[in-house]
């Protein structure tokens, strides 16, 4: 017994010495949260029931203005940033409080998702105490709401006041406007005035954070071949076209899969006597008789890595596999450049000790530096050669961008707590 009691003693004194870590205004922040849950788990509930597809302009639209009006309540100046008619898309919500105390912060998030309003309807809806299910939840309306409800338990206490911060939500993220050039305009420019930027992508738990993701390039391979009648093949007809591409393709795996980071994906193959497609449906039509060679075939796919380094070597490999032609054809592979990469640096690498602080301070176990393979790409990417960049910091959950995507409810409190007092630490 009496051991015990010295170990429960200890227990208690241990939990003392942590909470002291968190500063009286920091425990009355984590107050704020807490009692603010119902509210949050309402404007969540409101942003998920609207479809807001990228391309469905209206309800991309009409999230903004849902999220504009919390920003609003807490003093930030709200501006809607329109696209030309030609990219076909929403546009950009933009909201901004300026201060002359601490870092300068740039939040990122996006109001759209994958989901069209002609995709079956998945509302929102509370499976458990511990999870919830709706479009877009998890990627990424639950990380702009985890945004909105630290800045409003900030607020509350006067804490955004000397701050200088921007919360940039993208409206077309899951598919930005062409080109990047128009539609990624104002969103570098503004981040450029800023030291850090932390975006808020889907979170993998509470113990890791992404200071790295990979960039995303499109390529397009076209093979050409004699057509002849299919007992020729081999011989005088050549091997076809389909035969080449395939080639091309299984070398580009043999070559190159093996490099850390890196991956190709032949989304699109289409080979026969006739075929057509489109690169921005990405859809096509083919036919064929199996007692013809098929002289054209078009394979599309994405690139994905770390560095631009990576990508221009993985390029030129790809150029060398294409040039090297079985006989009777031709093939020639062109690249279109999508979402930079995110390159882990040692500032990155800074932030994620201050989010381990915080998470220490709140007893939620250590953080560190998560897989950069586990990542796609993200609007982060686009101004990480000009800041300090954190990504993965927003909900977390399963299933993003599939129907019944999930938001985890029993870590959501926790996450907002964890972005709230980083956003207090950055900006003393």
């Amino acid at each position: 017994m009496k051991k015990l009691f010295c170990f429960s003693s200890f227990i208690g004194m241990a939990l003392s010495i942590a909470a002291q870590s968190l500063s009286k205004t920091e425990q009355q922040v984590i107050k704020n949260i807490t009692a603010d849950i119902p509210a949050t788990m309402q404007l969540l509930k409101e942003s998920v029931n609207i479809n807001s597809g990228t391309l469905n302009k209206t309800g991309v639209k009409k999230v903004g203005d849902l999220f504009a009006r919390e920003l609003t309540a807490m003093g930030f100046t709200v501006e809607w940033i329109s696209l030309p008619d030609s990219l076909k898309r929403a546009g950009h919500l933009v909201a901004q409080r300026k201060g002359k105390k601490g870092k300068k912060l740039f939040l990122i998030g996006h109001l759209d998702t994958v989901f069209e309003p002609d995709m079956p309807a998945n509302p929102f809806t509370i499976l458990n105490d511990s999870t919830a299910t709706g479009q877009g939840v998890n990627d990424m309306k639950g990380g702009d709401v985890l945004v909105i409800a630290a800045l409003k338990a900030l607020h509350k206490q006067g804490l955004l006041n000397e701050a200088t911060i921007t919360v940039y939500f993208t409206g077309d993220e899951e598919n930005a406007g062409q080109p990047v050039a128009i539609s990624r305009a104002d969103f570098i420019y503004k981040a450029k005035q800023h030291d850090i930027a932390l975006a808020f992508e889907g979170a993998v738990g509470l113990d890791k954070v992404a200071t790295a993701r990979r960039g995303t390039s499109e390529w397009k391979l076209e093979v050409e071949a004699r057509q002849a009648h299919s007992s020729n093949i081999f011989g005088t007809a050549g091997y076809g076209s389909v035969y080449e591409a395939a080639r091309i393709i299984n070398q580009f795996r043999e070559q190159l899969s093996k490099e850390q980071y890196l991956t190709f994906n032949p989304a699109l193959f289409l080979g026969g006597s006739d075929i057509s497609y489109s690169d921005t449906t990405q859809k096509g039509f083919v036919s064929a008789k199996t007692n013809i060679i098929a002289p054209r075939t078009v394979v599309m796919g994405d690139l994905r890595f770390l560095s631009e380094e990576q990508k221009e070597n993985a390029r030129a490999a790809m150029q060398q596999i294409v040039a090297q032609h079985l006989a009777g054809t031709n093939a020639t592979i062109s690249f279109r450049d999508g979402i930079p990469s995110m390159p882990p640096t040692t500032g990155n690498e800074a932030l994620v000790k201050i989010v381990n602080e915080v998470s220490m301070a709140l007893q939620y176990g250590e953080v560190k530096a998560g897989d950069p393979g586990s990542r796609g790409a993200g609007d982060i990417s686009y101004v990480a050669n000009y800041v300090d960049c954190l990504d993965g910091l927003g909900a977390s959950g399963n299933g993003a961008h599939a129907p019944g995507e999930t938001i985890n409810l029993y870590q959501y409190p926790k996450l907002i707590k964890r972005t709230a007092l980083l956003i207090y630490r950055l900006t003393r």
